[in-house]
């Protein structure tokens, strides 16, 4: 655990290679309950179940504050990476362009959450001075440890914000995500969609319905063993088919599902009442998130009833109001998924390299506003 030199005598500021060395109680009276990535439970339940560290490239280097009677006021997940993945801001051009002027990319500093394109707080504090100071630290630290860049993703508005008053640069990038508009059912929230539209959703509903497929919701405290490997194994599934790396265990999933279980949400099909694929979602206090999928072999339409439109019946049925299924698609869009900029902001050490990065986001922000108005001409909705 580095003791770096805080810029205020009354601010204690520490970097931890384990958020063991955090109490959670701690954690989370900054983080809150709601969102359920920050949560200290599904952060250090990675750590404890090796989905972060060597073998993937997510070096743990949290950042704690602490006030004066060493209270913690201020914290962030800091990670150092030796790759770019599992972060879904995509910078492999950037690393291709220092490999080819013969200057190393990684190690880079990021405050995320690992393979998770989910928008929220990065710098867990109530005091956006802290959290100035907190990104200046992170900087500062960055330069003294050698490293290309900083880079904090999927910030929300405030934490964009106070980047932005530091000259960090801006990156868009665009997901496809669900509003619930007090939604009375399902068929109430397709009444809205154009009739061509309306009549597609309904078609593929029918088809999984006529294939004898029936659904099965369960919150993970509610699961049992077998029904948790059984997720898990086709969460691995997916990853294997694509030639990907399965970096969340089995063990990481049973921990989650006993500390935090309430929102961990398995979307099971059956057939012949036994499973046949299933959706792992996430939900927060208004939100559900899509993350993972997999199934054991293809049926018509049965991707579009799980990761879709069971999420949104569930959505309606619990009245949460935003649905978040996953990174990219733009076949989300003709099923109610609309456009929607997510943003991350960055900081380059090379002053060569720095301008003409900054000089690309500032043309991708460009290309994704109009990549999003135009991508709004595939609405489902009708204009009224």
């Amino acid at each position: 655990m580095d003791q770096p030199t805080a810029p205020n005598a009354q601010l204690e500021l520490s970097f931890h290679t384990s958020l063991a060395e955090i109490e959670a109680s701690e954690w989370n009276a900054l983080a809150g309950l709601s969102d359920p990535f920050t949560r200290y439970e599904f952060l250090s339940a990675l750590e404890k179940h090796n989905c972060v560290g060597q073998e993937y490239g997510w070096y743990p280097y949290h950042l704690a504050v602490r006030d004066q009677d060493h209270m913690l006021i201020g914290a962030c997940p800091l990670y150092i990476k030796t790759n770019s993945y599992g972060e879904f801001v995509f910078d492999w051009s950037w690393a291709s362009a220092y490999e080819r002027a013969q200057l190393e990319y990684y190690p880079k500093m990021v405050c995320s959450v690992p393979y998770n394109p989910v928008t929220g707080a990065r710098l867990l504090c109530a005091s956006k001075d802290i959290k100035k100071i907190m990104v200046e630290q992170i900087i500062k630290l960055g330069e003294q440890m050698k490293m290309s860049g900083v880079h904090f993703l999927f910030t929300n508005q405030e934490d964009t914000q106070i980047c932005e008053d530091l000259d960090l640069q801006q990156r868009l990038g665009c997901q496809y995500h669900w509003h619930n508009h007090n939604y009375r059912d399902f068929d109430d929230f397709i009444a809205s969609f154009v009739s061509r539209k309306r009549k597609k959703v309904k078609r593929e509903r029918r088809k999984v319905q006529e294939q004898n497929i029936s659904f099965e919701l369960i919150t993970g405290d509610q699961a049992s063993p077998q029904q948790i490997a059984t997720a898990h194994k086709y969460y691995v599934s997916t990853f294997d088919r694509k030639s990907g790396l399965p970096t969340l265990s089995l063990g990481f999933f049973k921990q989650i599902a006993s500390t935090m279980g309430q929102q961990l949400l398995f979307i099971f099909a059956l057939y012949d009442n036994s499973p046949i694929a299933c959706a792992i979602c996430f939900k927060s206090d208004d939100t559900l998130f899509g993350r993972f999928w997999g199934c054991e072999q293809e049926y018509d339409s049965l991707h579009f009833e799980t990761c879709f439109y069971q999420g949104i019946d569930y959505c309606i049925a619990h009245k949460l109001q935003c649905f978040e299924p996953g990174a990219q698609g733009e076949h989300k869009i003709t099923r109610g998924f609309l456009p929607t900029k997510t943003r991350s902001m960055h900081w380059i050490a090379h002053p060569q390299f720095r301008t003409p990065i900054y000089e690309f986001c500032q043309r991708e922000i460009k290309g994704i506003n109009h990549q999003c108005s135009e991508l709004m001409s595939l609405s489902p909705y009708r204009d009224d």
